[in-house]
């Protein structure tokens, strides 16, 4: 059986929640020939991606799947990419707020996701679920886990992706798209499944 390590985040920005953690914890143990193993972060930069790499060293993960919210989005969007920046429009939840600073001194610009991003996003429509591939996932803290997972993984055998999730609808935003935390756990699910 293979091991896959999913993420999610706390809740920040003055949200009581966030779908991301929401829907993962929704999960099963078990999904297709992976064990899934599930672990909160923080929303902080740098944090984040420190405590996925030490849970990672203990799990040794085959796959490394984070998932994040992108309030304002209407689909499930797999990341494409990770860019090498940091950039905050509010503070993260230490009250860091970083401006166009490096997350690696020297490191590539940019990484590509070592998933199948663009099977995961059709297989997740093939449930009747939107979902469209994104090629950006901003600057906050969730790119800044992701770049930082692709780079410490670079030469390894872990394959490292990210997916980014509309708000849910126990949110209630008003005149904001949003999606059920059933159908995010359900998209999860399916795009487990292509991996």
């Amino acid at each position: 059986m293979r091991k896959l390590l999913i993420t999610g985040f706390e809740a920040f920005g003055g949200e009581p929640t966030n779908p991301s953690w929401d829907a993962v914890c929704r999960l099963p143990d078990f999904i297709c020939d992976f064990s899934i193993t599930k672990l909160c972060l923080p929303v902080v930069f740098g944090e984040a991606p420190e405590k996925a790499i030490a849970a990672a060293k203990d799990l040794a993960p085959d796959v490394i799947l984070c998932i994040g919210q992108a309030g304002g989005r209407s689909a499930v969007t797999p990341e494409m990419v990770g860019i090498n920046l940091r950039y905050a429009n509010i503070p993260d939840n230490a009250g860091n707020q970083p401006n166009d600073d490096k997350i690696v001194d020297g490191g590539s610009a940019a990484f590509f996701s070592t998933l199948p991003v663009r099977k995961i996003a059709e297989n997740i429509k093939s449930k009747g679920i939107a979902a469209q591939v994104s090629y950006s996932a901003g600057a906050y803290v969730c790119n800044d886990l992701l770049y930082s997972l692709l780079y410490h993984f670079k030469e390894s055998k872990t394959q490292v992706g990210f997916i980014h999730v509309p708000y849910s609808d126990e949110q209630r935003k008003e005149n904001m798209p949003s999606m059920s935390l059933d159908t995010i756990a359900q998209a999860l699910i399916a795009a487990i499944e292509a991996i």
